[in-house]
């Protein structure tokens, strides 16, 4: 169920005698992590950033631990890598999209601030951390003290901003309003991690992200001098992000514009 707002390794196993099936999928091209998260109760089941290229292996897993895969979450419209939630939805017919209303991709659900997304008795609470693009989200699982915060946050890190609607300034205010405001204790885990780190916490990235500790000008500052190189994947990716990673829900410009760069 879905409420607005009125209401690498394959990680953690069980957490918290039995109530959350928790496991975290790594895709070493992109250094993409995906999440799934199930109810052991009633099986249901969402998961959180798939990559195309792994899709066989999310849906084995996802056959294998008996569940009902009920929704496809992005924390938004990726630049460097595929989204596998097209194919998801092939191999799992009941699967449903899940994007922001803000991304300005195509979804069977749209989801802003305050909504709720509910497996079970799992209930993800939806917070917009704009910044790395428009339609980014960080999904809140207060009861098991989790948040997963797409590339708004990385471990000591966050996303870059140079591109696809990116704002220093609304990414610094989105990630100590939203995110820093969060209980000491709450686990953070990324869509990205490039140095092999899992997971991190909102004590630890208040106290040593060496981005988000600085000041607003010194932070807008670091990020207009990364110097990183253009996304190698992104001339594909966001296209076909756009259409849920399908490649037959492209408009002709769009595969006929893929197909010269290629």
């Amino acid at each position: 169920m879905i409420c607005g707002s009125v209401p690498v390794k394959a990680a953690s196993t069980v957490v918290k005698g039995g109530q959350l099936l928790f496991r975290q999928l790594f895709e070493h091209k992109s250094c993409t992590y995906t999440y799934l998260l199930a109810d052991p109760g009633s099986n249901e089941a969402v998961i959180i950033d798939p990559v195309i290229e792994m899709v066989e292996r999310d849906s084995r897993l996802v056959e294998q631990l008996k569940l009902n895969l009920k929704y496809a979450l992005n924390t938004h419209v990726h630049a460097d890598h595929v989204t596998g939630t097209g194919l998801l939805k092939k191999t799992f017919p009941q699967c449903r999209s899940v994007l922001s209303e803000l991304s300005g991709g195509k979804a069977d659900i749209y989801v802003k601030h305050g909504d709720k997304v509910s497996v079970g008795g799992l209930n993800l609470e939806v917070r917009a951390t704009p910044g790395h693009t428009n339609g980014c989200l960080t999904y809140v699982l207060h009861q098991y003290m989790m948040a997963f915060t797409g590339d708004a946050l990385l471990v000591r890190g966050c996303g870059r901003t140079d591109f696809q609607q990116g704002n220093p300034r609304t990414l610094y205010n989105s990630v100590h309003q939203q995110i820093f405001s969060l209980p000491n204790e709450y686990l953070l885990y990324p869509a990205h991690d490039y140095t092999g780190q899992t997971v991190t916490s909102v004590e630890k990235e208040r106290t040593h992200n060496k981005r988000l500790t600085k000041t607003v000008e010194q932070f807008e500052q670091i990020m207009a001098n990364l110097g990183l190189p253009y996304p190698a994947q992104i001339d594909r990716a966001l296209p076909l992000n756009l259409v849920c990673g399908l490649q037959e829900l492209l408009s002709v410009k769009d595969q006929t514009e893929q197909q010269s760069k290629t």
